[in-house]
């Protein structure tokens, strides 16, 4: 490693981290193709595919986990969504992560940019407006909730993605979750979800250490800052950025994979 290759990769840590913790997503929605695509530029040496969607698996796990220590008070977390969601999801990530050894790293490419797209359009469609329900009185479909964490988990487990970025469409859209407790809760369970994908991604040897290291220590410093951005912003403003980086990283996956 020289100091290039440690700016880089903690710069993309740290900006993913800060979108993470802002957007309640765990991040690989924007340090995947980040990871893919940002080192050559500096004349570093490319990761494969394997080796973004292990090291995403871990630092998510980091991310995600400060993301919450952020959101800890205020109510925003709900508990019966994060136990209906955390263990379905858990599940059907140590599935997907330890499949994911299977599969070649243009299959890993086209599961990332269907989940991609998926997630896009699931935010442009209609939502109800539930942002002024009291926190303590928001409720959920709890069969759905659990079958549609359980399909996320096996999915987002083979890219190491932890799923967060199709739970936050899915709780907004599907079960009519509030944006600020959909935000908070998600990081919950993306917790939950990239400790199925670790496991996987580490026993398969598809982790690489130092920069998971790098990516990890820039996670701390980042999430818990984009938490403390998002609590400040418009739910609207959020859920317009989200769906704005959502978007793009599907047409760009999706370009490289087609062209």
């Amino acid at each position: 490693m020289d100091l290039t290759f440690i700016i880089v990769v903690f710069a993309i840590g740290f900006i993913g981290s800060f979108l993470s913790g802002m957007l309640g997503v765990g991040g690989s929605i924007i340090k995947y193709p980040m990871l893919l695509y940002i080192p050559p530029l500096f004349g570093l040496v490319a990761f494969t595919a394997h080796e973004v969607s292990g090291i995403s698996a871990v630092q998510v796990l980091f991310a995600s986990l400060a993301g919450v220590w952020a959101y800890r008070k205020g109510g925003y977390l709900n508990k019966q969504l994060i136990i209906y969601m955390g263990g379905a999801i858990l599940l059907g990530s140590l599935l997907g992560s330890y499949g994911s050894s299977y599969l070649s790293e243009q299959a890993v490419n086209v599961v990332y940019g269907i989940l991609a797209v998926i997630a896009a359009v699931m935010m442009y469609v209609p939502k109800k407006p539930v942002d002024d329900i009291p926190l303590n009185e928001v409720t959920f479909n709890k069969p759905i909730a659990a079958i549609l964490a359980l399909i996320v988990g096996i999915a987002s487990g083979i890219v190491g993605a932890a799923g967060g970025f199709l739970l936050v469409p899915i709780m907004l859209t599907v079960l009519h979750i509030p944006t600020r407790m959909t935000i908070a809760t998600s990081l919950a369970v993306t917790f939950i979800s990239s400790i199925g994908g670790s496991v996987g991604k580490l026993v398969t040897g598809q982790v690489a250490y130092w920069p998971a290291i790098i990516m990890i220590a820039a996670s701390l410093l980042a999430a818990p800052l984009g938490a403390k951005a998002g609590k400040n912003m418009d739910t609207k403003v959020l859920q317009v950025i989200l769906a704005f980086l959502i978007a793009g990283t599907a047409v760009k996956i999706w370009f490289d994979i087609l062209v």
